[in-house]
């Protein structure tokens, strides 16, 4: 086996871990805790067998993660300005495992990137108002 296959190989059995653990957990901040290991393998994957596709989803996933995270950080302080809908997460698995299987075929992976891209912008400030406006549907 080549080292780019043995690494995406790698690369895709570490997010399907992630996409299971992700659903069967009940707590929004731990499902968030989760979601960390995606950019943590990507991360790796790249810098042991660089991929564009890889390096994409990395800032990628990284970005989905700040962002979310940023929103579930200003609810706990107090900001009332939009309600977070946990539900998301299902969502950001089923954009997860579209990936995954984008990964595995070796078919392009810009759909379940751009999908969780705009889960994650939909709990921003901006993103929520166009979801509000029904300009965003999730």
């Amino acid at each position: 086996m080549s080292q780019t296959k043995f690494f995406r190989k790698e690369l895709v059995s570490e997010l399907k871990t992630v996409e299971r653990m992700m659903r069967k957990e009940p707590n929004v901040e731990k499902k968030l805790y989760y979601f960390t290991a995606t950019y943590g393998i990507t991360s790796r994957t790249y810098r042991y067998s660089f991929s564009k596709d890889v390096l994409l989803a990395d800032f990628v996933l990284q970005a989905c993660h700040q962002t979310i995270n940023e929103r579930i950080h200003r609810l706990k302080a107090g900001d009332p300005t939009m309600v977070f809908d946990g539900a998301i997460f299902d969502k950001l698995g089923d954009s997860l495992k579209l990936l995954i299987s984008r990964l595995e075929s070796e078919e392009s992976i810009q759909e379940p990137l751009e999908d969780m891209l705009t889960i994650a912008f939909s709990v921003s400030g901006p993103g929520n108002y166009l979801k509000e406006k029904g300009m965003i549907k999730i």
